[in-house]
């Protein structure tokens, strides 16, 4: 069970609960029960600021859970040795990336991102690609860090990005060659146990701390949640003033 339908399950429950709790009133209370219903009746807004109440604390509950999580993973989530990355190795503000070569919202975030990477080169930037969308997900992601075996990552994951069109298994090849990889090599580390233990380590960590969907970003330990490069740029200022 997902978390919205956790949450919605205890909307549920929690509107049966009033309801039972109204009844119980109505039925034991008398008079009192009468002036209950009347001010229920009045101000049946009294259920939905009781309902929207329960729902933000869920979240609050939630988002502390799931930095509690983040906090326990953090020197994986920010410094694994096998994941690729961009920017100063020793930076003070990380920002990571879990993503999918197939997803929209990643697609939508990438310009801006890719604007912001440029624009900060003192940041280490790390890409954790998950493999959930499609079933060219998992090629596409094989393939970025196939080339990051070459030395040539950003210039895989950028062209993966800018393909035009549905994504597939001939066009993420297409790209490969377009960035000067040397292709049979390419092709055996595309397939190797390698390439495949960084995506289930991804993968196994992703589960771990929660993030449920992508694009998923992590600055300094902090979920930011957002598809929008100035945003992310917001809180990149906001994490360096901090240092």
């Amino acid at each position: 069970m997902n978390k919205l339908n956790s949450l919605y399950v205890s909307l549920v429950a929690l509107v049966v609960a009033i309801a039972a709790l109204v009844m119980c009133v109505l039925c034991c209370c008398g008079n009192k029960g009468a002036m209950v219903e009347e001010a229920l009746n009045n101000n049946p807004e009294m259920i939905i600021n009781a309902m929207q109440k329960y729902e933000q604390k869920m979240r609050d509950e939630a988002q502390a859970q799931a930095q509690k999580l983040i906090m326990d993973s953090i020197e994986e989530v920010n410094n694994d040795a096998d994941t690729p990355f961009v920017g100063n190795k020793d930076a003070k503000v990380v920002l990571v990336e879990f993503f999918d070569y197939s997803c929209g919202y990643c697609h939508r975030l990438f310009p801006g991102l890719k604007a912001v990477i440029e624009n900060n080169p003192d940041v280490k930037v790390a890409f954790k690609a998950l493999t959930f969308v499609s079933p060219v997900s998992d090629y596409a992601a094989r393939a970025a860090l196939a080339a990051n075996m070459q030395g040539k990552y950003i210039e895989m994951h950028n062209g993966l990005f800018q393909v035009n069109g549905r994504l597939t298994e001939a066009k993420v090849d297409e790209v490969a060659a377009q960035i000067g990889l040397d292709m049979d090599q390419y092709r055996a580390d595309l397939g190797s146990d390698k390439v495949r233990s960084v995506l289930a380590k991804n993968a196994e960590l992703a589960n771990r701390i929660q993030v449920n969907g992508v694009p998923a970003l992590i600055l300094n330990g902090k979920m930011l949640q957002t598809i929008d490069g100035n945003v992310v740029q917001d809180a990149l200022n906001e994490a360096k003033a901090a240092q």
